[in-house]
């Protein structure tokens, strides 16, 4: 990364690149990226043990949602869970097999799989939001609404930093990193 003095920096830039991390004093107990780790990894196994009463592993909802919400193809959830078509086949295989889910094969394009929900499949389907809605608000416990407002506009930016990062370095491998996105934290 260049500093704020370095011949590639303007001279006149607004606001200096601020570095919050540095490799000779980085630690885990500071680490935005352990701490959104270990919060996801809480979050997956309280789902997880939510989801049990549906039958569900705490990966196996997000399909059946999916396909609730209208993806309706195998690439598209695939697509929508940032994840491979050959993970997603396999886990629609088990969800398959438990009698929730439906395969065809498109009739226009054979490389297209249409998915659709089983009757049982759709009744399991309406009751996923319930419990994300109650394990998400039990996680926001204690929270402002501001606070909430808040921490969402900053994970969203977090993440619009990242797919930046993520195109320039598909784009220009080894290039510099983008210029980070700016914004109020509460959008």
């Amino acid at each position: 990364m260049n500093s704020p003095t370095s011949p590639q920096a303007p001279a006149s830039a607004p606001e200096a690149q601020t570095r919050f991390y540095d490799g000779s004093s980085y630690s885990k107990e500071n680490s935005v990226g352990f701490a959104m780790k270990r919060c996801l990894s809480l979050l997956v196994r309280n789902l997880e043990a939510r989801m049990q009463a549906l039958d569900l592993t705490g990966m196996q909802w997000q399909p059946l949602l999916q396909v609730l919400y209208g993806c309706d193809t195998v690439a598209a959830c695939a697509r929508e869970s940032h994840t491979d078509a050959g993970a997603m086949t396999r886990m629609l295989d088990r969800l398959e097999a438990k009698g929730l889910l439906a395969r065809e094969r498109s009739t226009v394009d054979r490389r297209v799989v249409n998915l659709a929900l089983t009757p049982r499949g759709h009744e399991v389907a309406k009751q996923i939001p319930d419990v994300l809605a109650d394990i998400l608000n039990q996680h926001l416990q204690g929270f402002t609404p501001q606070e909430f407002r808040t921490l969402l506009g900053l994970l969203q930016r977090f993440a619009d930093n990242g797919e930046a990062l993520a195109a320039a370095n598909s784009a220009h491998p080894g290039a510099e990193p983008p210029a980070p996105v700016s914004g109020d934290a509460e959008s």
